[in-house]
């Protein structure tokens, strides 16, 4: 009679649940597995046999035994070694060579050839499936118990060898569950590499970085090459408020299933930062390949995304983040496959005047002509930069700033300024699904960014002249409600939307 064992398949960012069906019957030898797998399915079964032989068990290489192994539902890929451990266990449990109830238990798990158990992907991801689906046990490698252990509600069972996990489930030796990892708490003197009191002069730009960390929103550095504006944006994370414990399970579980969470973390409580080169693909950035992998975008969910030498990436690449940018997600569509993939990301882009980069410079004259700064800047499209939030042009610092004192611990005291601002936009959108400022859509925005007769003449005055888009003069707002907040202000002021106007980019 078959035996049946729960596993599960990570498809994009979700897991779901996998039937491990297994026959065995006495016949020629042989080993099949069916069920839509991949190559690491397919090379498993050569690590099967060597593990249960170590373990000191009928392995099917011992026997003339038939085995089939189903991974069903059959039209679902499956990819990875995580079922090495649940085919194992069914098999054992086939030959009668064990016996216990599997239904309320889900199994994940890489075999070594000598039967110890290897860490898998998207533990995190198989946990929530498993709690959602009312098991009672998750069974897993050492190493992934802690990450699985974040979701409440279940018994994560840590297993460092096949012996081992067979003796739980017999009974013979009970594993204790991994205790569950408490909500994080804040933690204000993370290691950051960068301090914004590192950077001299550049107070305009420093102001546009406490807006964006405030309310989540995009800028744009534009200035001659060496002003500082990689230093700006490399700075950022250190005024970012910690990830809540929601945020971070979600970081956290892109990370396990991209296979970047570090052996020696639990889970990621800083905010991710993310700056690829511009010679990167369309795929890396938004995601996509075989198998299915976050892009660049996902990676910086919740964090930063620095696109340095803006100007550099291939266009193509850059105009497929314009719907990321509004949405806060991207959705891949393949032949037999769609997933959508979160990308809430602030963008931070830098960018020189012009190949030379010192078009815009009063001290060193541009050696660019005309049609080369203008094709330069027709790599940046209109739709694009509409989506920006802020425009800030980042001079060339002068001898007295840069001989100064380094300044000590402004990140720390700018962090805390953002944490309360932040607590203000989480309790007013505790109702509404969104986090920040930057997340408000308009129902959001005709609810929460009311503002005088005087702002809107002036924003009238912008609009009908046309250096106002629909977009850009929503986006006015949405600044101006986090300028606000940062002035403990719960009415938008003229002097708050005026600051946010003064950051669109001039003509």
């Amino acid at each position: 009679m078959p035996s049946k064992i729960y596993s599960a398949a990570v498809v994009g960012l979700e897991a779901k649940l996998v039937e491990v069906e297994i026959d065995v019957s006495h016949g020629l030898r042989s080993f099949s597995i069916v069920g839509l797998g991949d190559r690491a399915v397919e090379e498993s079964k050569e690590r099967i046999e060597s593990a249960i032989t170590s373990t000191k068990l009928l392995s099917p290489r011992n026997r003339t035994f038939k085995v089939v192994v189903n991974l069903a539902p059959a039209d679902l890929k499956k990819e990875g070694s995580l079922y090495d451990l649940p085919v194992a266990l069914a098999f054992l449990l086939a030959t009668k060579q064990t016996q216990f109830d599997p239904s309320q238990k889900l199994f994940l798990g890489e075999l070594s050839l000598d039967g110890n158990l290897r860490p898998i992907k998207g533990a995190l991801s198989c946990a929530l499936l498993a709690r959602s689906r009312g098991f009672t046990e998750i069974i897993l490698p050492t190493h992934n118990a802690k990450e699985a252990a974040l979701i409440s509600g279940i018994s994560v069972i840590p297993a460092a060898s096949l012996s081992q996990a067979l003796a739980h489930i017999e009974k013979r030796t009970i594993i204790p569950p991994v205790t569950p990892t408490p909500p994080l708490q804040a933690t204000a003197d993370a290691n950051y590499s960068i301090d914004i009191g590192w950077i001299k002069g550049q107070e305009y730009s420093k102001r546009a970085l406490e807006i964006t960390a405030a309310g989540g929103h995009n800028v744009f550095f534009l200035g001659p090459p060496g002003g500082g504006k990689s230093l700006l944006a490399k700075s950022l994370p250190s005024i970012l408020p910690p990830l809540t414990f929601e945020e971070a399970l979600e970081v956290t579980n892109i990370y396990s299933i991209a296979g970047l969470l570090g052996e020696d973390k639990t889970i990621i409580q800083t905010r991710p930062f993310r700056a690829p080169h511009h010679i990167a693909s369309e795929a890396s950035l938004m995601g996509g390949g075989t198998p299915l992998r976050p892009g660049e975008i996902t990676l910086a969910h919740r964090g930063v995304l620095f696109l340095d030498e803006f100007p550099e990436f291939h266009r193509d690449v850059l105009e497929s983040l314009r719907q990321p940018i509004e949405e806060g997600q991207i959705t891949i569509s393949r032949a037999k496959q769609t997933c959508t993939l979160p990308s809430r990301f602030m963008l931070v882009a830098a960018s020189n005047p012009c190949p030379c980069g010192y078009a815009t410079s009063p001290d060193k004259p541009c050696t660019c002509s005309n049609s080369q700064v203008a094709m330069y800047k027709r790599k940046l499209s209109g739709p694009l930069m509409d989506r920006m939030d802020l425009f800030i042009e980042v001079p060339a610092v002068k001898y007295e700033k840069l001989a100064g004192d380094i300044g000590e611990k402004q990140s720390q005291q700018l962090r805390e300024k953002i944490q309360k601002t932040r607590a203000v936009q989480q309790e007013r959108f505790s109702a509404d699904g969104i986090l920040t400022n930057a997340e408000m859509q308009l129902p959001h925005i005709k609810r929460y960014c009311s503002h005088d007769q005087a702002s809107q003449t002036l924003l009238k005055k912008y609009v009908d002249a046309g250096k106002l888009s629909a977009r850009g003069y929503h986006r006015i707002l949405k600044v101006a409600r986090t300028i606000a907040d940062l002035d403990q202000s719960e009415p938008i002021l003229h002097a708050h939307i005026a600051e946010a106007l003064m950051y669109r980019l001039k003509d």
